[in-house]
């Protein structure tokens, strides 16, 4: 009997763009759920409109390129794209702007340097780096209050007329500094204690945020158990934070402590969600754990001596940078050789 010859390694059959994408989404889902019982409305509502316009923007420029519209939608990047930047942009931040966001990424990040697969940069930290420099007052006062869904948040109804209503500020009462931006720019004149009495800080970390990280952190949790990515990127960011944190933000009363660099904000999301994107993002494992260290250190330079209180975009869109270089000299051992081929060309490896 004649059986069939295979060459090692042996490996079992990948799983296509539009599977790994739906898994994404699907883990992402848990802090969406927890932005929303902690923020409200507004979280949902952009991912809502912020997917439809990015499928709309896709197909509109995948026509324009006579390419077939069905069949690239179906790999749900677009939709991932829509959905981690209304995960990411404030709660009431008008319709116009996050269209715009979700425009300048779909457009210009993706599709403009040739769709899927060839763009350098991640598309969703380009719209959002964006219409931050280009909007700074609709993107750093439209945070939501921390107020329970079902206890002080504004209505569906109430929301959804803010976003709509185009204005860059909406009601005070329903808006709030980030805790990140609070202890930025009160730590210089006030104690720890006194800067962590505000009501953005509630009785624990950064009241809702530290909920809304640690369901970011287990959906990406799942995403390392189901090898949709590995754990280099996201422990190597953490890392690289943390460790910055620890070596320059001790005293309480002169930097943010390190509890609230991982627990508020969007640490957890950006070191699962966003600094993972298989295109932009470094190869090898060792490129990974650079890549990923680099996006830690340069948060924490930001947030503590920058100009803005989160940086995960400026930090990735930075690295996406580098990542030609770090893949250059990290390249992966290839199979049947001892050592990777990399440095100067013409070295003798073995």
């Amino acid at each position: 009997m004649a059986f069939a010859q295979q060459s090692s390694p042996h490996a079992r059959r990948a799983r296509s763009t539009s599977q790994v994408m739906l898994w994404v989404i699907l883990a992402a889902l848990p802090g969406l759920l927890a932005q929303t019982l902690f923020f409200g409305w507004g979280n949902l509502i952009n991912v809502v409109w912020c997917i439809t316009v990015a499928l709309a923007s896709e197909a509109a420029i995948l026509k324009l390129r006579n390419k077939p519209i069905a069949f690239f939608l179906k790999d749900n990047t677009a939709a991932v794209t829509g959905l981690l930047l209304g995960l990411s942009l404030p709660q009431f931040a008008p319709w116009w702007v996050s269209g715009i966001a979700v425009i300048s990424a779909i457009v210009i990040a993706k599709q403009l340097y040739g769709g899927l697969g060839s763009n350098p940069f991640n598309p969703a930290m380009v719209g959002y780096a964006l219409v931050l420099i280009s909007f700074p007052v609709a993107m750093t006062t439209n945070w939501a209050d921390p107020a329970l869904l079902w206890q002080g948040a504004p209505s569906f109804t109430d929301t959804l007329q803010a976003i709509a209503s185009a204005q860059q500020t909406v009601v005070d009462g329903w808006t709030m500094a980030t805790p990140l931006d609070e202890y930025k720019h009160k730590i210089g004149s006030l104690t720890a204690a006194e800067v962590t009495s505000h009501p953005s800080f509630g009785d624990g970390v950064a009241r809702g945020w530290e909920w809304v990280n640690a369901a970011f952190l287990v959906g990406g949790l799942m995403l390392i158990g189901l090898r949709i990515i590995t754990w280099h990127i996201p422990v190597s960011f953490l890392a690289g934070l943390g460790i910055m944190s620890l070596a320059f933000g001790s005293n309480a009363d002169q930097y943010a402590p390190l509890s609230l660099h991982l627990l508020a904000g969007g640490t957890m999301l950006g070191a699962f969600f966003i600094a993972t994107d298989p295109v932009s993002a470094a190869t090898s494992h060792q490129g990974k754990l650079i890549y990923g260290a680099g996006i830690g250190v340069l948060i924490y330079l930001i947030r503590t001596w920058g100009s803005y209180p989160d940086a995960v975009a400026f930090s990735v869109l930075l690295m996406n940078f580098a990542v030609p270089f770090i893949d250059h000299y990290t390249p992966p051992r290839t199979y049947g050789h001892h050592k990777a081929r990399r440095g100067v060309p013409g070295r003798t490896q073995g």
